[in-house]
């Protein structure tokens, strides 16, 4: 019997800590939560609209002016010209929310649709990142995938939401932030040894590898089933990835998200980390792309205190994973035994 009912982890580059609940056994029903949709036809999908007549992805401006930096309730009203109320357009800089969108009547998921869309939908993202980092406007591009009610999807398209954004999220700060102490401390990207020794160890919690890159349950993993994706090679702009390297991320995320399906197939949201738009971190940041499903409800310990709590251990996410891979027969990787970094050193 556990000792007590949540064991505590402390995140190796934010230094955030985890509450991952260890006295409950797994029942993987508590999990089953299928993703909810609009359930849009392709005559009334405002995306469908969009891609009439293309066979290929597309950008849709959903809002030149999405982002308004206000600050502080005093720092708004000092900008304000009446000293009264902040006025729109007057506070500060502004940044976009646009899409990236699939063609027409494409209303499957990321993991069922074609690998050339998934590449195309990928190196669309590319694309956008390495414009806004040469137009040096805004700070950060946030890229996502919401898939499913759950997750914040407002269409059933086939779609990545991008926001370029005027200043640099919080949780991105702390990586970065984390991420350079690591280096100073260890002298090593804390990325490329989270990639060494998961694969090391594919008895804890790897649960799928190619030549190109690995996907695991991160050890303090904020929510139930949350995966990373991340490259071998190290890189911290997504904006500079190759084509090969986006067939390959695009092949693992299908992969992933297909193994994410036995539990229903769940809404997620999809996320990629990649470095700010103005900042030279080439030697301590990493992209990645991290995938949370939405399978718990927020409770009162997370609100007040801030303290994420999971209840299932990523080791226990893995074993599940990779028990669902052997009994459907998609290919993981994942060697029966610890396999070494020098094993893809060569490829």
């Amino acid at each position: 019997m556990p000792r007590g009912l949540f064991e505590l982890r402390k995140d190796a580059i934010t230094g955030w800590w985890v509450a991952v609940v260890v006295d409950r056994e797994f029942d993987r029903r508590r999990f089953y939560r299928p993703a909810k949709h609009m359930d849009h036809t392709v005559d009334d999908c405002p995306n469908c609209n969009l891609a009439a007549g293309a066979d290929q992805v597309q950008l849709r401006v959903l809002k030149p002016d999405a982002f308004i930096v206000a600050g502080t309730e005093r720092e708004a009203r000092e900008a304000s010209p009446s000293g009264r109320e902040p006025e729109l357009g007057m506070v500060g800089d502004s940044g976009s929310w646009q899409t990236i969108v699939a063609p027409r009547d494409h209303h499957e998921s990321f993991a069922e649709t074609s690998p050339q869309i998934a590449f195309d939908l990928l190196a669309r993202a590319r694309d956008v990142l390495s414009a806004a980092t040469a137009a040096e406007k805004t700070e950060y591009l946030a890229v996502v995938q919401n898939y499913g009610l759950q997750a914040g999807a407002q269409t059933d398209h086939l779609c990545f939401d991008f926001y370029d954004l005027p200043h640099i999220p919080h949780r991105i700060g702390e990586e970065l932030g984390g991420a350079a102490r690591y280096v100073i401390r260890e002298g090593a990207c804390p990325f490329c040894r989270l990639v060494r020794d998961e694969v090391a160890e594919p008895a804890a919690r790897l649960v799928y590898e190619d030549a190109a890159g690995v996907c695991f349950a991160p050890y303090a993993s904020r929510s139930p089933f949350e995966l990373w994706v991340v490259p071998r090679h190290h890189a911290a702009d997504f904006g500079t990835a190759t084509d090969a390297q986006l067939v390959s991320a695009a092949e693992t995320l299908q992969s992933v998200l297909r193994l994410l399906a036995s539990l229903g197939g769940p809404a997620y949201n999809l996320i990629l980390h990649s470095a700010p738009l103005r900042e030279r971190v080439e030697e301590t940041f990493h992209w990645h792309w991290e995938i949370h499903p939405r399978l718990r409800e927020i409770a009162g310990l997370e609100l007040g205190t801030g303290l994420p709590v999971n209840p299932i251990a990523p080791e226990q996410v893995a074993r599940e994973l990779l028990e669902t891979a052997r009994e459907e027969q998609i290919e993981t990787g994942v060697a029966a035994g610890p396999r070494s970094w020098d094993d893809f050193a060569e490829r």
